[in-house]
């Protein structure tokens, strides 16, 4: 039998799917992590289309996910619940910008996302606690992914040739 919220939203519904990272986000342990493994391929796809274009989207992915995340969580009627996962997707997203993609920066990167999503160190945390609705939703994973790309670019710095 599924919870009640689960009876509330519907992969055939489009901000759902996306909300849900199509589907990943249903997965029953460490969504977060699923969802952000499933924005990889999206990652890697928009790369392929420049620098610009990858900036675009970035930015389309995290302000379109206001309104998917907030939406979703009022269908719900459960708030940043953790099967939405649109969230990580644009902290991803943001994770890697500027950044030359290759395995090493790929497996780096998303480490040090999940690390900075899951502890919320400041000003993630009070930010995750003090914001509510879709914005509240976003913002923590946004703060998450500028921490994880400004580590990333410094630890690319730091090992060159990696």
């Amino acid at each position: 039998m599924q919870p009640e919220y689960r009876k509330r939203v519907s992969l055939k519904n489009p901000v759902h799917f996306c909300a849900l990272g199509g589907g990943s986000g249903l997965i029953p342990f460490m969504p977060g992590t699923f969802g952000s493994l499933a924005a990889i391929p999206l990652v890697l796809l928009v790369a392929l289309l420049g620098e610009s274009v990858y900036l675009a989207t970035t930015f389309v992915v995290s302000i379109i996910g206001v309104y998917f995340c907030g939406k979703t969580a009022d269908d719900m009627g459960v708030h940043d619940h953790g099967s939405i996962v649109w969230d990580e997707v644009a902290g991803i997203f943001i994770t890697f910008l500027f950044a030359p993609l290759s395995v090493f920066s790929l497996v780096a990167g998303f480490v040090l996302f999940r690390f900075f999503d899951i502890l919320k160190p400041w000003p993630i945390g009070p930010v995750d606690k003090r914001l509510h609705g879709g914005t509240g939703i976003m913002l923590d994973d946004v703060l998450a992914g500028i921490m994880a790309c400004c580590s990333l670019h410094l630890l690319l710095w730091a090992l060159p040739g990696l």
